[in-house]
């Protein structure tokens, strides 16, 4: 009996360790841009614009921390929004906890290698953590669209 129990325990003890190994990549894609910096910005402010949504902020994090006397690679985080499937969520008192990751946020970045990359939240993988309107919206239209505008 003491066997099965220490089995019991080490496994899930193992399940909990593998989740939080694969989780963070799981809940965040990330790309690699074949354009520039300056030019993914660009690129990705044309499609999001194109595909109906607005560009709420740009946000130069590294300018941001340059004034603090702070020095990163190059780094902006573009927040965007949808107001129809804004509003959907926002409507549904179950679904406005969501707006906690409101607006959508796409992130632009360099890493050491040079090289440019895009990052967004995975809103596909909402359809298996909540259901109702979040699932409806999230999973469908905003992962759809979203996956649209960092394709090159």
């Amino acid at each position: 009996m003491k066997r099965f129990i220490a089995g019991t325990v080490f496994g899930i003890a193992l399940g909990l360790v593998g989740m939080a190994l694969v989780m963070p990549r799981l809940m965040v894609e990330e790309i690699e841009s074949p354009l520039g910096y300056e030019e993914t910005i660009a690129h990705l402010e044309k499609k999001v614009t194109d595909g109906g949504w607005k560009v709420s902020a740009l946000m130069r994090l590294d300018q941001s921390l340059a004034k603090e006397g702070k020095s990163v690679r190059p780094v902006a985080s573009m927040k965007i929004c949808q107001p129809d499937h804004a509003e959907q969520v926002l409507l549904d008192d179950d679904a406005r906890f969501l707006s906690v990751m409101m607006p959508c946020s796409i992130a632009v970045y360099e890493k050491a290698d040079g090289k440019t990359y895009v990052s967004t939240m995975n809103s596909g993988l909402m359809d298996r953590l909540f259901g109702g309107t979040a699932q409806k919206v999230m999973a469908g239209a905003v992962a759809k669209e979203t996956a649209g505008f960092v394709t090159f």
